[in-house]
């Protein structure tokens, strides 16, 4: 197995001293080019001659040793010349091409493609993970070379618990499951959907310093609506409608006792569900395994981060957040889950119960203003839906433009996955806005889809608003030396914390506290400064150190809720008694990092 680098995520540079420690040896039972076709233990022409020589590798590689520096500095350049020779070229082939690149790299050489991605996280997150993922998974059937990850399908009912055991890993800490129903805001992408996995888990290792041998992507195949994919000659996945009801469930059932009947300490994230599975497993099973949805409760966290940074914004205390208005277009999982989180946080604020904190939240869907006078309301927005006492003036139904004009909301949040809904009225019309200091939150992924650009809301909605979008966007130039700051509100500055802190903290459950406890360290994470320049999120250049205080926040919370019981060698008991620093100290020290251990076969 491979041996943890202890890692200081306030300085790159103090990680990369420690990696030059001597790593401890790593036993394989593997030989000759068996080795060489496992990239978990290549080092491709890094072998030296000592290990060449008991690892029967002699004769197979080039006689030169290259040193790691040397294939990092080595692939760097084929990037970079790759960067040069596609410019001009549709933004889409550039970045299936730097996808490709970087997946090559991944199949055959796990230890130097973790330290790239680490070391430049900032340019890579981008293309391993949102927005290229998005484009990748539409077209995952014909990119596909070699499997990665497990594949349960509904034609394996009765055989899940017998099938876990055929994946090689002795140990697995976490695992993100898709059934591919939602996958962004492209809709059902069926089997394709298992790129998400795959770059959430990427995140992992890179932010939050999980073992890539102890995590798994997982997809579940129950079919697929999606009559284009159905029709595809090359698509992958079963050929036939999507499973509904009780059948459908019972397989996510198998699946899940499966799982944590091999792995009882896994960590399972549900991730792009469509919405009514996604609440329906999240109530199922977050009582009875540990598991999170990344799309209700990660969003809602960072959502709330961003909402906490915008009442800084304005100059105002935290306490200040109950008098926001509010106003939240798109009722999907993620909408919903982003209201549940921000009420429950302005009820415990005031003291005041959930219906309370509600009054200054408004919820739009594509039907326009959510309101109890809807016929055939959804049962999952009923909460949110408005009394007309509550809304004088405006009707059930009512538009964007409308919505904004008479509420005048100190934040619009999109989470609608329709691409241009706030358009040149709306956002001029939030220059009226009752805040000194507007927010625009356009969240939806991946970037088409987003619910404006960060130049149009500068440019329509005026310079002094706060912009977060949930893909990257350019800083907009303002003229007069002001720049206009895009903040990416993306899941990426939560979930991997959450995870490290729940593997840490030996948690069996994950509560709301361990939830809102991740979301409040990521709200205080940016300075004074830094907020009234209207950054409310980190570079991500910082992602590791961002994870190490949001794991750690969740560890305390877990303590503090006594959910806690401890990981390897660490109890309970030294939990409790561990100092704010030292828990950050712990968790730190449980980072893995890329270097090249020493290999021992052993038969």
């Amino acid at each position: 197995m491979w041996k943890a680098a202890r890692f200081a995520a306030s300085s790159l540079r103090r990680s990369r001293r420690l990696s030059t420690a001597i790593p401890g040896p790593c036993i394989v039972h593997k030989r000759g080019a068996d080795i060489l076709h496992d990239p978990w233990f290549n080092k491709d022409t890094g072998f030296p001659y000592t290990e060449r020589d008991r690892l029967g590798l002699r004769g197979l590689l080039p006689p030169r040793v290259i040193s790691f520096e040397q294939q990092y500095a080595r692939f760097m350049e084929s990037y970079r010349s790759l960067e040069k020779n596609t410019q001009g070229q549709k933004n889409s082939v550039v970045s299936l091409s730097k996808w490709r690149i970087l997946n090559r790299l991944h199949d055959r050489n796990e230890t130097l493609y973790y330290r790239v991605l680490i070391d430049n996280i900032k340019d890579f997150a981008p293309i391993i993970y949102t927005p290229t993922v998005g484009l990748v998974c539409q077209n995952y059937s014909g990119l596909f070379r070699r499997p990665r990850g497990m594949y349960f399908s509904a034609k394996d009912k009765g055989e899940m618990m017998s099938m876990i055991y055929n994946w090689p890993a002795q140990e697995v800490d976490m695992i993100v499951l898709t059934d591919g129903s939602r996958i962004l805001g492209l809709g059902d992408l069926g089997v394709q959907g298992i790129g998400i996995p795959i770059g959430k888990l990427d995140m992992y290792v890179a932010a939050a310093g999980f073992n890539p041998q102890r995590v798994l992507p997982v997809m579940l195949d129950v079919g697929t609506n999606n009559q284009k994919l159905l029709e595809d000659r090359l698509y992958l996945g079963l050929r036939q409608p999507r499973l509904e009801g009780e059948e459908y469930l019972s397989i996510v059932d198998e699946f899940m006792e499966a799982v944590f009947t091999r792995w009882p300490k896994a960590i399972v994230q549900f991730e792009d569900f469509q919405m009514k599975w996604a609440f329906e497993t999240l109530h199922r099973y977050r009582k009875k395994f540990c598991m999170f949805n990344d799309d209700i409760q990660g969003t809602a966290g960072v959502a709330l981060a961003g909402l906490l940074g915008t009442v800084r914004a304005q100059g105002r205390p935290l306490s200040d957040f109950v008098k926001q208005k509010i106003v939240v277009v798109g009722a999907g999982s993620a909408g919903l889950g982003v209201l549940n989180t921000a009420i429950q946080a302005a009820a415990r604020m005031t003291g005041n119960d959930e219906t309370t904190a509600n009054k200054l939240f408004f919820l739009l869907d594509k039907d326009g203003l959510v309101t109890k006078q809807r016929n055939n309301l959804d049962p999952a927005a009923a909460p949110f839906a408005k009394d007309p006492s509550e809304i004088d003036g405006l009707r059930e139904g009512a538009s964007l433009v409308e919505v904004v004009k008479k509420i005048r909301p100190h934040v619009l949040l999109g989470l609608s996955g329709k691409g241009g809904i706030f358009n040149e009225e709306v956002l001029k019309a939030m220059r009226d806005s009752d805040s000194s200091k507007p927010a625009i939150f356009a969240m939806s992924n991946p970037t088409m889809n987003a619910e404006c650009t960060a130049a149009d809301a500068f440019k329509h909605a005026g310079d002094n608003i706060v912009f977060a979008s949930g893909s990257p966007f350019e800083n907009v130039d303002l003229g007069n030396g002001k720049i206009g700051y895009v903040n990416q509100a993306n899941n990426m500055y939560l979930f991997p914390g959450i995870g490290l802190g729940t593997l840490l903290s030996g948690a069996h459950f994950i509560s709301d506290g361990m939830l809102q406890a991740a979301a409040e360290c990521l709200a205080s994470y940016m300075t004074d400064e830094d907020i009234q320049k209207g950054i409310l999120y980190p570079s991500i250049n910082s992602i590791r150190h961002i994870t190490t205080e949001v794991g750690a926040a969740v560890v305390r919370a877990a303590v503090e809720e006594g959910l806690a019981e401890g990981h390897g060698d660490v109890g309970y008991r030294e939990l409790k008694h561990m100092s704010k620093e030292e828990t950050v100290e712990y968790v730190t020290r449980n980072m893995w990092f890329p270097v090249y251990n020493p290999l021992v076969h052993e038969k």
